[in-house]
């Protein structure tokens, strides 16, 4: 399934999540020589997952379409021919791990794109019951984002952000986390480089 034909039902239950929800401020780092040398749109390709898979875990996908929405956004176009090899490659990762109460941060197992493996299925991440009346722990969701071109492999941009999200609460789930993640971080294409910033 390509991914486009996602983006309509995910955008719309996103839509009817955030309209419910308030979220967390996101934390946004770019890097690129826009100053310099002008950023042309064209047409993108969202890399395979890094495990080989062909199009990856439905999570993955989330993130994928999330991401490729807000590069049609900004003017990029997706590549519908898979004859043919499209303008810009786009690697999307992600990176989630634990903050606990007391300050300390360890990796979830999940990766999405392979930096710390496949991304497993995530029932039960954003699940927290919290029977003793302590405070809940947090996911912490990192969104990395790069941009290149496939006629040489030139990077002409690069991003990450993130997000701190109770456990259990709608902004700690992938679809929620998704859009804000990837909306704060093409808000402004290309920002301005080298500088982290929160976006409300």
């Amino acid at each position: 399934m390509r991914i486009q034909r996602l983006a309509i039902a995910t955008g719309m239950s996103i839509a009817l999540a955030a309209c419910a929800t308030t979220t967390p401020p996101v934390s946004v780092t770019r890097f690129h020589n826009a100053e310099t040398m002008a950023i042309g749109t064209g047409t993108v390709t969202i890399a395979p997952a890094v495990d080989g898979e062909e199009g990856g875990s439905l999570e993955k996908r989330t993130y994928d379409v999330a991401v490729l929405r807000e590069l049609q956004r900004v003017g990029f176009q997706e590549s519908l021919d898979p004859s043919e090899a499209s303008e810009y490659l786009v690697r999307v990762l992600v990176d989630q791990s634990v903050l606990t109460a007391g300050g300390q941060r360890s990796p979830v197992s999940v990766g999405v794109g392979g930096r710390t493996g496949g991304y497993r299925s995530g029932v039960g991440l954003g699940i927290g019951i919290n029977l003793g009346g302590k405070p809940k722990d947090k996911i912490v969701t990192e969104l990395s984002v790069r941009i290149s071109r496939q006629s040489d492999g030139n990077v002409v941009w690069e991003g990450r952000s993130s997000i701190e999200a109770k456990q259990g609460s709608p902004a700690s789930q992938p679809g929620l986390a998704a859009s804000r993640l990837a909306e704060a971080l093409f808000r402004d294409f290309p920002g301005q480089s080298g500088s982290t910033i929160r976006v409300p």
